[in-house]
C-alpha cells in the first residue's frame, strides 16, 4: 500500500478541523495528544449544528419572519450541504484507507 494516500487522508482531515476551527480536547489521553474519537465526535456535532440551524433558517423564512433574509437562508443551506458532503467524503477515504490496510499481504 502506498503511505502517501494516508498521509494525503491525514492532511485532508487536519485541513478540515484548522477550517471547522476544532481545538485540542481539553480531556486529552496524553499531554499534546489529540483523541480521534473526540474530534470526529466535535466535527460531527458541528454538521448537525449547521444543518439544524439552515433547517430552523429554513422554517423561519417559510413563515414569514422578517428577520431572515433569503441570501442568509440560502448561504446556510449551502455551509449545511458542503460540510455534510465533507463529511461523507472523509468517511469514504477512511474506508478506503481501511479496506487497502486490510487488503495488504504480510
Amino acid at each position: 500500500m502506498d503511505t502517501s494516500a494516508v498521509n494525503s487522508l491525514l492532511a485532508q482531515m487536519r485541513v478540515a478541523a484548522a477550517a471547522a476551527g476544532l481545538r485540542e480536547p481539553s480531556h486529552a489521553t496524553q499531554p499534546g495528544k489529540v483523541d480521534f474519537a473526540d474530534v470526529l465526535k466535535s466535527s460531527l456535532d458541528g454538521v448537525a449544528q449547521a444543518q439544524a440551524k439552515s433547517e430552523a433558517m429554513r422554517k423561519a423564512f417559510v413563515l414569514g419572519d422578517n428577520s431572515v433574509s433569503l441570501s442568509d437562508t440560502m448561504i446556510s443551506m449551502q455551509k449545511a450541504s458542503i460540510s455534510l458532503q465533507t463529511t461523507i467524503q472523509v468517511r469514504n477515504k477512511v474506508v478506503q484507507a481501511y479496506n487497502d490496510i486490510m487488503n495488504m499481504q504480510v
